[in-house]
């Protein structure tokens, strides 16, 4: 006997052609995922590994910083010390010097002229004094003049004044140290 299809054989091949269809999309939408998760994963591999390098940089960064900061405050200490070193090595080197001003005062010191006080405030010197006369004041200035440890004598003031029945100049005298050229290129010829 013949086979007699009952079924339209449109509707079933449109069927089948539906379930064909259906699994193709399936399978590309299957594989568009797995296409994408796999990018996920690749760039999220990606991302994690930028991060770590991220975090290292950020640590040896923070090490760098630190011993920046470390490096500054040694040069700091350094500048102390080497301001330290100066001024002792200034002090050394003028520790002579204010015998050597004495020294000087006394031999620039004219007869008949006395020194009450003497002040000094960094190079300049001020000297009071009695004299037997103007003339000896200014015989004074003139051994300063010539000096090779003082300099620049200016005169302020001159008073005339008797004491004891004699008649005496009280002055005040402004001068200048000076360091000799040839002393102050060698410390050794201060001392």
């Amino acid at each position: 006997m013949a086979k007699i299809n009952l079924l339209p054989w449109r509707a079933a091949l449109k069927k089948q052609r539906q379930i064909e269809f259906a699994a193709i999309i399936g399978a590309i939408a299957a594989f568009a995922l797995m296409v994408w998760l796999a990018v996920h994963l690749v760039y999220a591999d990606h991302i994690a590994y930028q991060n770590d390098r991220n975090t290292l940089l950020q640590t040896e960064t923070s090490k760098l910083d630190s011993q920046i900061k470390e490096i500054q405050e040694l040069e700091k200490e350094k500048q102390r010390l080497i301001a330290r070193m100066k001024a002792i090595e200034s002090l050394q080197s003028s520790r002579p010097l204010i015998v050597r001003i004495f020294d000087e005062l006394v031999t620039t010191l004219p007869d008949g002229v006395y020194l009450t006080d003497v002040r000094q405030q960094g190079d300049s010197i001020e000297i009071q004094g009695v004299a037997e006369s103007n003339a000896r004041v200014s015989n004074l200035m003139r051994n300063i003049e010539k000096s090779q440890w003082l300099k620049e004598p200016n005169l302020e003031i001159i008073e005339s004044a008797d004491t004891a029945g004699r008649r005496t100049a009280k002055f005040r005298l402004k001068l200048k140290q000076s360091l000799p050229q040839a002393s102050s290129e060698t410390g050794d010829k201060l001392s």
